[in-house]
């Protein structure tokens, strides 16, 4: 098998263009398969061999990803023995790679939420006036933090209760917005962004202390210093306030088609994640209020 991998990692550089880096990775997942294979059966490799060496890594408790990756090395070698005449039966055949499970999204509770709100309170600036506006737009509307800042001024309907975004590959979409969750917006175009704005042709909604549009970086840092102060140990991202919303429509009883609109999914099936959210705190509550004796 050493020769055949040495030319099947030559064909990868060479017809495949691979970096030396991912070819280095074949090498080194294709060298623990032959060193298993020898240990295990000698030459010979079946179908039952590969089923074994999955086993195995399972075993040695390596994660899911990285058997994914190394059957993908291993299924892609026996393709190419077989394109080459090398081999007449290709034992991978058929063989499906280990489930990768996904990682539902990070929801806080909404007694959270409040705590994160309320820290915007207290030094009047124009600046905290801002973010407690973006925050509440967010949770109000579940964008996601990139059409938050790329909001202008005409996008948001204050007294008609809506917010125009773009979503991904240029889906636009309006979002409904009852008129007390828009008070806040309403007071920092009033108050406060005119202290901020430099140059009157600026139509960004959001603007940083230089009167420009305030970036997603520069969200992230604002989320995570109100987070600190709010006392929430949890880790906050920047679609923190996005999921959370999602998760809290669908445990109020909100329709999965709706909320789909809402959010911007291609699919239902991303909006159905959040299913799994409100079951998960659902039954963490009842194991609270619940203890086993």
């Amino acid at each position: 098998m050493h020769l055949a991998t040495e030319d099947f990692l030559g064909f990868l550089a060479t017809e495949k263009g691979f970096s030396q880096n991912t070819i280095a990775a074949y090498r080194n997942d294709l060298a623990q398969f032959t060193g298993f294979v020898e240990q295990q059966s000698g030459p010979t490799v079946d179908r039952e061999t590969v089923l074994a060496f999955i086993l195995d890594l399972k075993d040695k408790k390596y994660a899911a990803t990285t058997i994914a990756r190394k059957i993908a090395a291993v299924r892609s070698y026996f393709h190419y023995l077989v394109s080459k005449g090398l081999l007449c039966e290709d034992p991978t055949q058929d063989l499906d790679s280990p489930k990768i499970g996904r990682t539902l999204p990070h929801a806080i509770t909404v007694a959270e939420v409040d705590r994160l709100l309320g820290a915007t309170d207290g030094n009047g600036s124009p600046e905290a006036l801002r973010d407690r506006a973006m925050l509440e737009l967010l949770y109000a509307t579940g964008m996601r933090v990139s059409e938050l800042v790329s909001l202008n001024v005409e996008d948001v309907s204050v007294f008609g209760g809506s917010v125009r975004c773009a979503g991904g590959s240029s889906r636009e979409r309006v979002i409904p917005v009852a008129f007390e969750k828009m008070a806040t917006v309403e007071r920092y175009l009033r108050e406060s962004r005119p202290l901020l704005l430099r140059r009157p042709e600026q139509e960004a909604l959001f603007l940083n202390h230089r009167g420009e549009r305030l970036t997603r970086q520069g969200f992230w840092l604002i989320i995570k210093g109100y987070a600190k102060r709010a006392g929430i140990g949890e880790s906050i991202t920047p679609h923190t306030l996005r999921h959370s919303f999602a998760a809290h429509q669908i445990s109020s009883g909100a329709e999965l088609k709706a909320l789909q609109g809402i959010l911007g999914h291609a699919s239902i099936s991303s909006t159905q994640v959040y299913t799994h959210i409100s079951s998960e705190r659902l039954r963490r509550e009842y194991d609270r209020a619940h203890p086993l004796a």
